[in-house]
């Protein structure tokens, strides 16, 4: 599948950030190819909104965002709080409809790999059993190697191709804060997967030049590799 999932190892680790620099560079530089993006399920507000609102998006609302509900907690509350189920069929169907119309897509997870999508079935378990290739955004901050070592543990037992690690500085953070939290060499060695890049703290997230200057600072080439398309793209 033309698409590339971004997970996190929580909430807040910044998927967000990471969705929009990608989306950012591919706008300023691809932009004789197409791009789509997905947030799987939302609960709340925030995601949808915030691409509706950076970047013109020719995709329908239902492919930018299949299924939501309002209370931001984890989907099968959600969905029990307004007698709903949670139609993972119909969020295949969007993504599907999405990746034959576009060259690529870049698909925003929901919180970690371990957050539940149903009562049932994890991130983790959705990005098995669909056959996606995906990254993993750590925070840059106490305690992220162990979050990294369990998430990337998760992903491996679950099946989920991993292609790398993105940090992400959820903070203003100096270079000895960064060494000392998250320390390349470790995290590569304990997880045996690759770190490709860091992303600075921006203190405006919608900046579109910033978010694009951030994204061409990540090894886009090694992240998209397989993808001849965009690795042909990006280079």
């Amino acid at each position: 599948m033309n698409s590339l999932l971004i997970t996190g190892t929580d909430t807040d680790a910044g998927k967000t950030v990471l969705t929009s620099a990608l989306a950012a560079y591919w706008q300023m530089y691809c932009s004789d190819r197409t791009l789509g993006i997905m947030k799987l399920l939302q609960t709340g507000t925030g995601d949808r909104e915030l691409y509706t609102r950076l970047f013109a998006l020719d995709q329908t609302p239902s492919e930018l965002n299949p299924l939501h509900f309002s209370a931001p907690v984890a989907p099968p509350i959600a969905a029990e709080r307004e007698a709903r189920h949670i139609e993972l069929e119909k969020v295949w169907k969007a993504l599907q409809s999405l990746t034959e119309r576009k060259d690529f897509v870049l698909v925003e997870a929901l919180g970690g790999l371990g957050s539940p999508v149903t009562r049932e079935l994890t991130v983790a378990d959705i990005a098995r059993d669909w056959r996606m290739r995906g990254v993993l955004v750590v925070p840059v901050r106490l305690g992220a190697i162990g979050q990294a070592v369990a998430n990337v543990a998760l992903a491996r037992h679950s099946g989920f191709n991993l292609r790398g690690i993105v940090l992400n500085c959820v903070q203003a953070s100096s270079e000895q804060e960064i060494a000392d939290w998250t320390p390349i060499d470790l995290i590569e060695s304990l997880t045996q997967i690759p770190v490709l890049g860091i992303l600075p703290h921006l203190d405006d997230p919608n900046d579109l030049a910033k978010l694009a200057q951030a994204a061409s600072e990540l090894d886009l080439e090694r992240l998209l590799h397989g993808v001849n398309l965009v690795a042909q793209t990006l280079k």
